[in-house]
């Protein structure tokens, strides 16, 4: 009979995982891949830039490598790549760097700072940089030689404007007067050596992409408003510039929507391709969608879609071989983000076979010369890997070029899964990411962290990310079940899930969400008693507004939401997203300002609540915040705000300020989220809708292990 019970033990150690679990230290020294691009002559060279968090520093690099995939080398380019995607042209590639300096740290530029695009001769292994002035570069391609490359920036003023305005104002800022359209330059080199810089067009508006013709004979560039805040859709536009015209006064306008091209790629047929991500519409008046591809014909402006039968959300996308054998997208449906081949617009969207997760990042020559393909590929316990295929056919057999993330598959990590439910109000499905901790899948009775993403039109997704905003996998790591709502307003479920948040941006995706809690205390696999909930950006908005609804959670994490919507519509800089989410402006229909907005709504909260507060957000105000913290501290309701002092919304200036925004909110939830006060009756009576009865795992267990010893 020992020797049974002895056996019993063995087999349930045994099932325990010998791995250890990831530590904070560990989970922020993750690498994310920011950038990828493919040699154009031979494609057997791969640049791949990363993103590193130097601590003795208190700033994040991003480190600029050169794989070559014959040999498997890797050598360091550069630890100063900034987010400008890195210009190869045959043995060239054109950067901009950042400084590594205080003041890059701070994102400050002074008024005498010159800037500089570097030339990398792969050949020489020299970064030459090249002097272009005192104005930011907006944007830059190489011409179809590498003898010009093509850049915009801010119209500088002459000396004597310049000297005139200041003696004048002083330093007096007139606000939209401050404001400057763009020049496009011609920069010719020869043996790497800046020889001239040549002014072609000044425009009103600020350059966003530009694109060089095949024949090297024309440019066309993407425009947004030269203060860079969405205002007005007709500002996003894209313009054609004849090189071969020594008049290039008056380029020609391509497109007048409701739209903001962007992702611009030519094609060798005189095809110009461009994405429209979540920000108006091609064909009628401004409506938000879902990622759409689409070409416009230089040589009619006729624009067609691809993918149109496709009801998910076009992540990104490649021309292969330039155009000649069509597209592959990368397509999110549900939570899955996979690739699929179109011949034509009008022919049939193929999905291909390959792994299940998540791709990203897809790539392969700009010229068509070369047939690798590279891309990112992780999946709820894979990490993000660089991998290469030479044909897309070869999709399920791809190899990989980096393991930069190998520690973590030593780790002992949290497993996920699809979960589905339904919003009994209108009986719409609704799906969501379930991420169980370690050792513990599809256990019951576990305690909740419902971490709602921003956006909106964001969704999670099978894939591994670890950082300041992708926590799932930390907070699993911390023994709660994370629920990751796809709520209304999310990708990849087709365009009227997307659109139907319209007018209750946040009464209506709030009840997914909370139907969804309702399914898993339903199902038991979540403590109605240890309830947790929190989110960033549009996730905070929800958060604010949820726990104004009910008391059932226990803690609350709010990062960079908004409580009310007119001085986040004033104060952000993107007022037309608000316009448009209310349909119209807070005068014109002020009752759905307020009607959606949880300030008005306040004293009902009961949720100790943590505020994380970027301190030069415009996004989403810094004000925003304090305003709930202000409202809760009133209320005498528990409530905790922190400053990180000189970040902008999406933070990436200090890493310090990312991993303590994280792990004050592990203990907040650690303090808080194990307590149950009033919430625990409302929740069980609120949620189940009938009769059912929770049995804890362990009691279960030991219930179990009685009968056996009993007989």
């Amino acid at each position: 009979m020992i020797l049974k019970h002895y056996f019993i033990i063995l087999l349930f150690i045994n099932n325990v995982s010998s791995k250890s679990k990831f530590t904070l230290d560990e989970f922020f020294n993750y690498t994310t891949f920011t950038s990828l691009t493919v040699a154009p002559d031979d494609g057997q060279s791969i640049l791949i830039q990363t993103l590193h968090r130097i601590w003795d520093r208190n700033i994040n690099e991003e480190h600029l490598y050169l794989h070559t995939l014959s040999d498997n080398n890797k050598k360091l380019i550069t630890t100063q790549g900034s987010s400008f995607k890195p210009k190869w042209k045959g043995d060239l590639i054109a950067l901009i760097l950042t400084s590594n300096s205080t003041n890059r740290a701070k994102k400050v530029k002074t008024s005498d700072e010159v800037q500089y695009i570097h030339i990398y001769s792969i050949s020489t292994d020299q970064l030459v940089p090249l002097m272009i002035g005192k104005e930011s570069i907006h944007t830059f391609i190489w011409s179809t030689t590498s003898m010009s490359i093509y850049f915009a920036t801010r119209t500088p003023w002459s000396e004597e404007d310049e000297e005139t305005y200041k003696n004048e104002w002083k330093d007096v800022i007139q606000y939209r007067e401050q404001y400057r359209g763009d020049t496009i330059y011609r920069a010719d080199l020869e043996n790497m050596t800046l020889t001239r810089i040549v002014p072609l067009v000044n425009i009103s508006y600020r350059v966003n992409e530009l694109i060089c013709s095949p024949d090297g004979k024309q440019l066309i560039y993407s425009t947004k408003p030269a203060s860079s805040n969405l205002e007005r859709i007709h500002d996003y536009e894209l313009f054609l510039l004849d090189l071969t015209n020594p008049s290039l006064s008056n380029p020609l306008k391509l497109t007048n929507n409701s739209a903001i091209e962007e992702n611009l790629k030519w094609s060798i047929d005189g095809l110009v391709f461009f994405t429209v991500t979540g920000k108006g519409s091609v064909d009628s008046e401004y409506e938000d969608s879902q990622g759409r591809l689409y070409h416009i014909n230089i040589s009619n402006y006729r624009i067609e879609r691809w993918a149109n039968q496709f009801k998910g959300q076009v992540n990104d996308y490649i021309l292969l071989e330039g155009g000649r054998q069509g597209v592959v997208i990368l397509g999110q449906l549900s939570t899955e983000t996979q690739l699929y081949k179109q011949q034509s617009f009008s022919s049939e969207l193929i999905k291909q076979n390959g792994w299940n997760g998540t791709y990203e990042n897809i790539a392969t020559a700009s010229s068509g010369n070369s047939s690798t393909i590279v891309f990112i590929h992780s999946s709820y316990e894979q990490p993000q890997e660089v991998y290469f295929i030479n044909n897309i056919d070869q999709l399920n057999i791809a190899l990989p070029v980096t393991s930069e993330n190998k520690l973590f598959t030593k780790r002992n990590l949290p497993k996920g899964k699809s979960y589905r439910w339904i919003n009994k109000d209108d009986k719409m499905e609704i799906e969501g990411i379930l991420l169980y901790p370690p050792d513990k899948f599809e256990e019951k009775n576990l305690p909740l962290f419902v971490l709602i993403h921003g956006g909106p039109y964001e969704a999670d997704t099978n894939s591994f990310r670890l950082d300041w905003y992708y926590c799932a996998a930390m907070m699993a790591t911390e023994g709660w079940l994370v629920l990751q709502p796809n709520y209304r307003g999310s990708t990849g479920y087709g365009d009227e899930f997307l659109r139907s948040i319209r007018y209750q941006i946040v009464s209506r995706p709030a009840k997914d969400i909370l139907y969804g809690v309702d399914a898993l205390i339903h199902d038991g696999i979540a403590d109605y008693t240890k309830l947790t909930i929190g989110g960033y950006s549009y996730g905070a908005y929800l958060t604010n507004w949820i726990i104004t609804q009910t008391t059932r959670f226990n803690a609350a994490l709010s990062g960079a939401g908004a409580s009310e919507h007119v001085a986040d519509w004033g104060l952000t800089d993107i007022p037309l997203a608000s316009i448009y989410m209310f349909g119209g402006f807070p005068w014109q229909v002020p009752h759905l300002y307020q009607q959606e907005a949880a300030i008005f709504q306040i004293d009902k909260v009961r949720t100790p609540t943590h505020i994380v507060v970027p301190g030069s957000d415009i996004r989403v105000a810094t004000s925003e915040n304090y305003i709930l913290e202000r409202a809760l501290n009133s209320l005498d309701i528990l409530t905790k705000l922190i400053v990180l002092p000189d970040e902008p919304h999406l933070l990436g200036n200090n890493p310090w300020h990312e991993k303590i925004k994280l792990r004050e909110e592990i203990r907040w939830l650690q303090k808080y989220g194990h307590i149950c006060v009033s919430a625990c009756n409302e929740t069980f009576n609120s949620a189940s809708h009938h009769t059912y009865i929770q049995i804890h795992t362990f009691t279960f267990f030991l219930l179990v292990l009685l009968a056996y010893f009993k007989n």
